[in-house]
């Protein structure tokens, strides 16, 4: 039996980043890794403009919640994906601790969007397809 990796995308506000990321390692990774996001101070819901760029990949994240990490989900995350360098985490992550350096989408729109997925998409297949 083949244990799968869980990957733990965490960015501020678990609206944005950490939400394409985990989206787009789904969609790319043929079910290779487990992918998970959370967020240090989670918004109310997910940016509009990531979920309608990920949406034209077929991938449909505009009924995700955003959420605080937790002590657990560090506990059992085989690899944590900081989509911003230096995040204050609420506890030592168990597994390998990542440190991606990507622009917070906050307000910008799909147009803008549409760069950093394609970035983030291209960090993915890098970093963690390779594996």
């Amino acid at each position: 039996m083949t244990v799968t990796p869980t990957v733990l995308f965490i960015c501020q506000h678990n609206a944005g980043r950490s939400q394409l990321g985990a989206a787009l390692l789904d969609h790319l990774a043929g079910g290779r890794f487990t992918a998970a996001s959370a967020g240090l101070s989670p918004a109310d819901v997910v940016n509009p403009a990531v979920a309608a760029t990920v949406a034209e990949l077929g991938v449909d994240i505009s009924g995700n919640v955003p959420r605080e990490v937790t002590t657990a989900d560090l506990d059992e995350a085989d690899i944590v994906v900081l989509m911003k360098p230096g995040l204050a985490l609420p506890s030592t992550p168990r597994g390998e601790v990542l440190e991606w350096s990507f622009p917070n989408p906050e307000a910008w729109d799909a147009d803008a969007v549409r760069p950093l997925r394609e970035a983030v998409g291209a960090q993915i297949q890098s970093t963690l397809l390779t594996r």
